[in-house]
């Protein structure tokens, strides 16, 4: 195990920074002063702690990732001539079960002897390499320190240098996140185009019928499939809106009111308090709407002559709304609050009143964090799962009857893809066709949302 090389790493690298430090203070006093050295001292101390960590931090990770591989390839080529004529699927059967006597401890009653003879050269092969990769990264660790200690001059450029390392690693960080995005988006739309190929993508786009079951074998009937995703579509966005025109402006007033009219001390206690209802688990929200809001919905639907679903697009759009108040309410009082004071005192001394004030100045200075604050609210809503489940029920259906059962994409999603599934018939491949598509409608909200930010951050910095 390496459980003793992460500490080891990271004393010697205190160390070094350490050591690196008092140089750089004796180079200094030598000298004259610190100003007579080119960086602070602190740069030179993390410049070699730099030169301690990385290289061996680069050895061990690389190790990480390919010790597996390196000494099951040793090990399977010193299987026997019989193993080793053995297919790929069998002989990766065969490593597993070296692997379990090795790292499980037990020896299976049909182990042959070649097998516990592979394991024992398997935890060979596995001690040598990490002693000798122990040995490497300790090396790694101070040979690069003590090169860098002494380096150390008052004119050697360690801020560059620390400021580049800075530099590289936000951009690998940047690019990390940015190669997961691409990667996201690739695998959707490769297994999208899969499913383009054998449903066309008008009859997807543009169809009206949402049947996803398909036939399992060729004589059976009844069961071919019908992949319209209006019907989905229009469920989501149902339901989106539905919990829109509640938590907007709840949300929207709750903010203003707090950071407008509310004293320190009710604000202080109040926004904490409504900020919990978005640490609830959806799970919660999911049974207060199947329980309390659906029957409730009903019963009132009932009394006046209505014909309301126990399961209803209304009641999991209402529920939804609920938990998504402090999405907006949070984020639009802090960007209310930090509207700059002048503003408002110069609106006051034109004559303005406080409302005048509210909605001529401090929302139009606001807006854009707002926008921000809604467009995370809307995909916050595009994408629950559980309330609908539980409030909306699972039926396809194309109407804009809030009293009537549908069904949204993600609801879809997670249906169609839970269990043993194959991906290679329509029926999962539609899973992805609809992750595209809402992919697609989240970034044609996010390109909307940024032109109405610009516009108004133009206007008001």
């Amino acid at each position: 195990m390496y459980s003793y090389l992460i500490p080891c790493i990271l004393i010697c690298t205190v160390t070094a920074y350490i050591l690196g430090t008092r140089r750089a203070t004796t180079l200094a006093k030598r000298i004259g002063e610190v100003k007579d050295l080119h960086s602070l001292p602190a740069h030179y101390g993390v410049f070699t702690a730099l030169s301690s960590a990385i290289p061996a931090l680069f050895i061990f990770a690389i190790w990480c990732f390919c010790e597996d591989k390196v000494i099951g390839t040793l090990v399977s080529r010193s299987l026997p001539t019989g193993l080793l004529q053995l297919s790929k699927n069998e002989l990766s059967l065969v490593l597993n079960e070296v692997q379990n006597i090795v790292f499980g401890g037990f020896v299976a009653s049909s182990s042959s002897d070649a097998i516990q003879a592979a394991a024992e050269h398997y935890k060979t092969l596995t001690s040598t390499a990490r002693n000798i990769v122990s040995g490497v990264v300790i090396g790694a660790t101070i040979i690069p320190a003590a090169i860098a200690y002494g380096r150390i001059t008052p004119k050697l450029r360690a801020r560059n240098i620390v400021e580049t390392v800075a530099m590289v690693f936000l951009i690998c960080c940047s690019a990390v996140a940015i190669l997961t995005t691409l990667g996201i988006v690739l695998s959707v739309l490769f297994e999208a185009i899969r499913f383009f190929q054998v449903i066309p993508i008008n009859d997807f786009i543009f169809g009206l019928d949402w049947s996803p079951q398909t036939a399992m074998r060729a004589d059976q009937a009844g069961s071919s499939g019908a992949f319209g995703a209006i019907p989905v579509f229009a469920g989501t966005f149902l339901i989106a809106m539905i919990a829109m025109l509640v938590a907007i402006p709840v949300g929207l007033l709750s903010a203003i009111y707090l950071s407008e009219y509310a004293s320190t001390p009710f604000r202080t206690w109040a926004k904490p308090i409504m900020e919990i209802l978005a640490g609830i688990p959806t799970v919660v929200y999911g049974f207060f709407a199947a329980l309390t809001v659906a029957p409730f919905i009903r019963d009132i639907g009932n009394a006046v002559g209505l014909t309301v679903s126990s399961e209803s697009a209304l009641a999991a759009g209402l529920v939804m709304g609920i938990m998504i108040i402090p999405f907006v309410s949070s984020l639009s009082d802090d960007v209310i609050h930090a509207v700059p004071q002048s503003m408002r005192d110069g609106s006051f001394a034109l004559g303005a009143t406080r409302f005048e004030t509210i909605m001529y100045v401090i929302i139009p200075a606001a807006l854009p964090g707002i926008v921000g604050s809604i467009l995370l609210a809307v995909s916050r809503a595009i994408g629950e799962t559980m309330i609908v489940v539980m409030a909306a029920g699972l039926s396809a259906n194309l109407t804009f009857n809030p009293l009537t059962a549908v069904t949204t994409v993600t609801v879809q999603i997670v249906t169609l893809l839970v269990g043993d599934q194959e991906f290679d018939s329509p029926k999962t491949l539609v899973a992805f066709a609809l992750g595209l598509l809402l992919f697609i409608f989240t970034l044609i909200l996010n390109i909307i949302a940024l032109q109405i930010v610009r516009k108004y951050r133009e206007q008001y910095e």
